[in-house]
């Protein structure tokens, strides 16, 4: 899939935008679309062409390792849902290194919708969600190398997307 992706251009910046908008655009985030599959693995998520956050960021992260290019994961604490569900839970999007620009950006591959909009930049971040710091979301800036073991193990654990996502971790 990364080599489909890399079409012979050797621009990285080129090669980030290509594989972000695919992630964001054609794998659909679980719960946008009434999803049931719980997938974890980059393999999983292209298998079933969804998953939620987090797994839509371990794809996106395997995609740009494959071209050789730094990537790893960065975590918001964030509402799940200010009226039904309003509760802290840990919300996953990915680091990536542009050696043109020799900087670290964040992007967010969670997959638009009406009220989410994330956004490739260089420029400055166009993330999902902003982090409200009046209602107690906060903002982790670390770029890890791995997954959150967390994450990983509630992605794991839960059958279901509807389980999951009542189980989703507030902490990384």
């Amino acid at each position: 899939m990364a080599g489909q992706l890399l079409a012979g251009s050797h621009d990285d910046v080129e090669i980030v935008r290509a594989m972000y908008h695919f992630v964001r655009d054609e794998i659909a985030h679980s719960a946008d679309i009434g999803g049931q599959v719980v997938t974890c693995k980059a393999s999983e998520v292209l298998e079933h062409r969804q998953g939620i956050c987090y797994a839509k960021a371990h794809l996106l992260a395997a995609l740009l390792r494959c071209a050789g290019i730094p990537a790893g994961f960065c975590y918001q604490r964030l509402l799940l849902d200010d009226e039904q569900m309003p509760w802290l839970v840990v919300h996953g999007l990915n680091a990536v290194y542009i050696g043109r620009e020799k900087k670290w950006i964040r992007l967010d591959a969670r997959g638009n919708k009406a009220g989410v909009e994330a956004e490739f930049s260089l420029e400055g971040e166009k993330l999902a969600f902003p982090v409200r710091t009046e209602f107690g979301e906060s903002e982790d800036l670390m770029i890890y190398a791995q997954p959150s073991e967390k994450v990983v193990q509630a992605l794991q654990r839960h059958q279901t997307v509807a389980a999951l996502f009542a189980n989703l971790p507030s902490e990384i």
